[in-house]
């Protein structure tokens, strides 16, 4: 079991000792997004952070679903926020050398079931 880290470079170096895949559900090339997105630069210790904590090749994408978005007290976004977020990170990951596996637009199980599918080939 992974123990919990205070930041993602931790929780990178713990996932290298296991013998499986690990899902982060948000990694270093995703601050440089978000970085972008605000038009903000972004300082050279993490674009060093994101080139040495390289993940998988293949990254899963969930890209904006207009049919299933809700804001909330947790979703702070709006709509238009979020799409622009999915494409900043999809340009983000693509800039350093990530290929993209966007999740269909399907119920979750098959979401799952698309992620387990890939994992395994």
């Amino acid at each position: 079991m992974l123990n919990r880290c205070s930041s993602r470079t931790c929780a990178h170096s713990a996932a290298q000792a296991l013998s499986g895949p690990a899902i982060f559900d948000r990694g270093i090339p995703d601050i440089i997004g978000y970085l972008t997105l605000c038009g903000l630069p972004v300082p050279s210790h993490i674009a060093a952070a994101a080139e040495a904590a390289s993940y998988n090749a293949r990254v899963f994408l969930a890209p904006h679903w207009d049919r299933i978005f809700t804001q909330h007290i947790e979703r702070k976004q709006t709509c238009a926020e979020a799409e622009a977020t999915f494409t900043v990170m999809r340009d983000t990951y693509t800039m350093l050398g990530y290929e993209i596996m966007e999740l269909p637009y399907v119920e979750i199980e098959r979401r799952a079931d698309f992620v387990c599918r890939r994992l395994a080939s």
